[in-house]
C-alpha cells in the first residue's frame, strides 16, 4: 500500500505538490557585503526547512563554496548571482518567479 499526500490526497507517485509549489515561489537572490570587504550571496524564498536544506546541500556543491542556512535564507560565500539563476532553472524553478536584480 502506497502513502498518500497530506495536501492533495493523491499517492505519492501522483502527487504533484512539490512542482506547484516551486512554479509559484518568488525567489529573492541578493548581494550583502560583510566585514573586511567579504561578499555572500542570500537566496530567499525557497521553501520549508527540508528543501532549504536539500537545496543548501546542493548549491555548495555546485558551486564550490560554503554556505549555510539562516531563517528562512541560504547564505553562500561568494558573489554568484549568475550561477544561483542556472541552477533554479535547471532543479525546475520558473524563470519568471527569480528575481535577482
Amino acid at each position: 500500500m502506497s502513502e498518500f499526500c497530506t495536501k492533495c490526497g493523491q499517492p505519492k507517485e501522483l502527487c504533484i505538490c512539490g512542482q506547484i509549489a516551486k512554479e509559484t515561489e518568488v525567489i529573492k537572490v541578493k548581494l550583502d557585503r560583510r566585514r573586511f570587504g567579504k561578499v555572500v550571496t542570500k537566496v530567499y524564498g525557497l521553501g520549508n526547512a527540508e528543501e532549504l536544506k536539500e537545496l543548501n546541500t546542493k548549491l555548495k556543491k555546485f558551486l564550490a563554496c560554503g554556505g549555510t542556512i539562516k531563517g528562512n535564507a541560504i547564505e553562500l560565500q561568494g558573489e554568484h548571482k549568475k550561477k544561483i539563476r542556472g541552477f533554479l532553472l535547471k532543479e525546475g524553478y520558473n524563470e519568471a518567479m527569480i528575481d535577482d536584480s
